[in-house]
Parts: C-alpha cells; sequence; structure tokens
C-alpha cells in the first residue's frame, strides 16, 4: 500500500436484506433473499466499504452472518484497535496480521480487510484493480444456473442466459440431478458453449464411476464434488476421471492451495476472497498458481455491486484465464445497492474509481437496511 499510516475512527455494522429475483437452489440450499452483512470503515482520511459474503446459514461453510457480526463486534474489531501495543493499523496489509490471533472466521475477516483496503486507496487516489496487478479493464462474465425443477425449465433459462451474453454457463448439480442436465444442456446448445458443473460436496469417492459419466461432455471443469476436507479423494478422483477437477470450498488459503496443487487434487482453482480471508490472500493464491500453472477463476457469492467490483478488480490480474461467476447486477438483484453492473458483450467492466470504484446509493441503501451498528475505537464494542 502506499498512502501514509491509516487512523480508524470507527467502523459500522450495517445488515440489509435484498430479495432475488429467482430462487436460487444448490445441491445444499434454496435462497429466496440475502440477508447480508456490510462494513463501513471511517478513517482520518475518508471511508471504505467491505462485504461480507456469509449466508444465512453454515451450510456453504461455517460461516453465517450473525455468527460475523459477533465476531467482529467482540474479536476483530477490538483486535485492530489493540495491534502494536493499541498504536493500532496503519494499513491494511497490517490487517491480516493483527487478526490473525484469531482462529478462522475467514470471511469476517475478508469484509474488514476489504473496508479498510477500500478506505486507504480511496484516500490515496488508487483503484484497487491497479493495486491487486490487474491487466484488463473488462473481465468475461460467466452464469451461475443453479438447480431447476425440469430439464424443459432448465434449457429455457439457458437459452435466456446465453441471449444476454454470458460466455460461460454453470450448472449446479447434484446426486439425481447430473448426467441428464449436462446432456441435455449439451443436445440443446452444442459443444461449442463453454460448460462447468459445481457439485458443492454433494458427492463422495464412492460415486466416481458415476461422474466418469460426464467426461464425454468436454467440460471445463467439476467443481468442488467431494466435501472440502477430502483432499485426498479429490486426487484420487482426478486420476479416475478425464474431467478438470476444480477445488473451491477446499481452498481456504494460499496454503491449502499449495498442499492440493502438490498432492494433484485439482487443475484448476476457484478463488473466493471472501473464503479465503480476504483479497490480499487472493492475489497471494492467484500468484501460486500461476507458479504452478494451475489455472484460476472468480467465483460469486451473491454479492452486492461492492463485493462485486472487488472480484472483478481481482478477476482482471494475469492469472484469471477462466471466466468467473461476476454476472451483471440484474442475474441476482432487481436494484443493486450500487449502480448496477450491466453485461456488454459477455463482459464485466472493471471499476477504474478510486478504491473499489463504487459505493452504495443512499437511498437504496436506506431502503433495504434493517439495522446499523457504530463501534468506535477505543470504547467497549455493545454486546
Amino acid at each position: 500500500m502506499t498512502t501514509d499510516d491509516l487512523t480508524v475512527r470507527s467502523i459500522e455494522l450495517r445488515r440489509v436484506r435484498l430479495p432475488l429475483v429467482a430462487p436460487f437452489r444448490t445441491s445444499f440450499s434454496t435462497q429466496t433473499e440475502r440477508d447480508l452483512l456490510l462494513l463501513r470503515v471511517e478513517t482520518d482520511a475518508g471511508e471504505g466499504w467491505g462485504e461480507c459474503v456469509a449466508g444465512d446459514d453454515p451450510l456453504y461453510s461455517s460461516e453465517y452472518v450473525d455468527a460475523c457480526a459477533d465476531v467482529l463486534r467482540r474479536f476483530l474489531i477490538p483486535a485492530l484497535g489493540a495491534y502494536r501495543d493499541g498504536a493500532g493499523i496503519r494499513s491494511a496489509v497490517d490487517v491480516g496480521q493483527a487478526l490473525a490471533p484469531v482462529k478462522g472466521h475467514r470471511m469476517a475477516k475478508a469484509a474488514l480487510e476489504m473496508a479498510v483496503l477500500d478506505a486507504e486507496l480511496r484516500a490515496a487516489g488508487r483503484p484497487l484493480s491497479r493495486e491487486l496487478g490487474s491487466v484488463v479493464d473488462r473481465v468475461p462474465s460467466g452464469v451461475s444456473v443453479g438447480i431447476q425443477d425440469s430439464i424443459p425449465q432448465l434449457l429455457d433459462v439457458v437459452d435466456g442466459y446465453l441471449a444476454e451474453g454470458y460466455v460461460r454457463i454453470k450448472l449446479k448439480i447434484e446426486p439425481g440431478w447430473d448426467v441428464e442436465p449436462v446432456r441435455a444442456v449439451r443436445e440443446r446448445f452444442g459443444d461449442d458453449v463453454p460448460l462447468q458443473v459445481d457439485a458443492n460436496t454433494a458427492y463422495t469417492l464412492r460415486d466416481a464411476r458415476h461422474l466418469a459419466r460426464l467426461d464425454p461432455f468436454d467440460l471445463l471443469l467439476i467443481e468442488q464434488p467431494l466435501e472440502e476436507e477430502d483432499v485426498l479423494g479429490h486426487a484420487e478422483l482426478a486420476r479416475r476421471i478425464r474431467t478438470p477437477v476444480c477445488l473451491d470450498e477446499s481452498i481456504v488459503s494460499a496454503q491449502t492451495a499449495a498442499a492440493a496443487i502438490t498432492l494433484g487434487a485439482c487443475s484448476i482453482i476457484n478463488i473466493k476472497p471472501g473464503r479465503v480471508g480476504g483479497y490480499l490472500e487472493a492475489r497471494r493464491i492467484h500468484d501460486l498458481a500461476v507458479a504452478h500453472g494451475v489455472a484460476v477463476w472468480c467465483g460469486g457469492m451473491l454479492e452486492t455491486g461492492i463485493g462485486r467490483a472487488a472480484n472483478a478488480a481481482l478477476a482482471a490480474l494475469p492469472g484469471f484465464t477462466l471466466p468467473g461467476d461476476i454476472s451483471a447486477s440484474g442475474r441476482f438483484y432487481a436494484r443493486d445497492i450500487t449502480e448496477p453492473f450491466v453485461l456488454d458483450d459477455g463482459h464485466i467492466a472493471v471499476p477504474t474509481g478510486p478504491g473499489l470504484g463504487v459505493t452504495p446509493v443512499p437511498d437504496v441503501l436506506d431502503e433495504v437496511t434493517t439495522g446499523v451498528e457504530r463501534i468506535a475505537f477505543g470504547r467497549a464494542p455493545r454486546a
């Protein structure tokens, strides 16, 4: 980072609730709305925004939004103020070290780092994309298609997204909804459509022979077929099927990424900054993957425009050679809390303004806000 020492004055925790334009079903849940936690950091030089990607329930990961708010309030925010014997952090690069004594809680940590990073870069007049090392001004946009009620409905949904210009289709799968939906999409739209599947840990290694039935469909990848801790199982599965194995939930840090690569558990990594503890760790994973010839792409967690802007900046790095889940705002929300991201010739523009390059629209933000709490440094946080 390049600014003078940063002084954090207070941090605001804001809960917002946004309805989805349509239910989004995966192998572990069906979502109809997003209960989100946003952070606003106030510094001596201005403000910065962060977004926590945790869901309502601990189903995708062990984190969930109420727990994130609690750990931020009770442990993480006080840790920032206590860093350096009470002098506090100097810049966003200090956040990881300041929070390291608290085990886990990477999504909460990532939201806090994002807000501090935004504040620091905004004050310096530097865009996040340039700070991370971007090489393009727009990124190819893929779309994630949830599990549907029927194959005809799935085909209609995919047809609509292709008509909008999305350059890659990802199908959520689970046992009983895998081979036939993929076959139907291939038969309807042909082999030229970049297609991949995401199991969200729904299978076991005993399903290897069944998953091999996906090999003839020339998929870009199969994402996280087995449980997140079963890295050895993924390595064995990768030897039994031709479809490239991509890890998502299993990768929570550069260290776990290095282990997975060494074991041969994946040839592709989905990098989700919230899952790995922040954008600085996400960049480390990117650099590691590039050094080992492993492709990476940027996954999505139904972010608002705040998180979407940061993801676009990350996906502009050179190692992101596959289209990510950075879709238009309208994929999930009829009205985003920032100015909407729109699809242009299958791509999303990388924000060029300072910091994240976006801020919430005040009237929209107020309308969807369900609660606000302000925590000042040097004072005991509220219970």
